[in-house]
């Protein structure tokens, strides 16, 4: 009787025992320990794109982490990364005033005509200055307008005259006639572009 009851008490001991250690197991599945558990997917500490984005979050979310991480990535990379962002912050705000200086509205549909002779529409030249003057702050939108006008007239005698040699002259501070003159026009022929794609543009505004 005696050898009976311990081996049932010995049972019920391993029993347990292993029912104990299946538990946590389990447990520690279930926390993410390993591949496939079922533990909190982990996040980003920013919240979202953009260059600035959670960046001020992700350094409380980290404990300080985060910017020692930035620094760090600054340091291996001989502040390029430093330039980028701030390239990126540059070319938005350069986004942003462009959008604002276009036209739009009424003021675009004096486009019209000039558009229409171009191939385009105003809402696509309107579009199309708003990248170039990201690239070259300092680009008015009658200007863009002329370049396009000029290298439409001038191409045909001289293959180097695009809308985009224009613009890139224009961007590195030459004028007009500078730049045309750079792309091997002579100066005569240079003014008279000039001056027959301002009254082009003029004969095709509304009265």
């Amino acid at each position: 009787m005696l050898k009976r009851i311990t081996f049932s008490s010995l049972s019920l001991a391993l029993l347990f025992v292993l029912s104990a250690g299946a538990d946590l197991y389990g447990q520690g599945r279930g926390r993410g320990g390993g591949s496939g558990g079922g533990g909190r997917p982990a996040t980003s500490p920013s919240g979202g794109s953009g260059v600035d984005r959670g960046l001020g979050t992700a350094s409380s979310r980290s404990n300080g982490r985060a910017n020692d991480g930035w620094n760090t990535a600054s340091d291996k990379s001989n502040g390029r990364r430093d330039d980028g962002i701030e390239r990126a912050r540059s070319q938005g705000a350069n986004r942003d005033r462009a959008l604002k200086n276009a036209p739009d509205g009424n003021e675009l549909n004096r486009y019209r005509g000039i558009s229409k002779k171009l191939g385009t529409t105003p809402e696509a030249l309107r579009a199309r200055y708003v990248a170039a003057a990201t690239a070259n702050p300092d680009l008015k939108f009658g200007q863009f307008v002329s370049a396009n006008v000029v290298a439409d007239n001038l191409r045909g005698r001289y293959p180097g005259v695009t809308t985009s040699a224009i613009l890139t002259g224009l961007e590195n501070g030459d004028s007009l006639g500078q730049t045309l003159k750079t792309l091997r026009v002579p100066s005569e022929a240079a003014k008279r572009a000039e001056k027959e794609a301002k009254q082009r543009i003029k004969d095709s505004m509304p009265r």
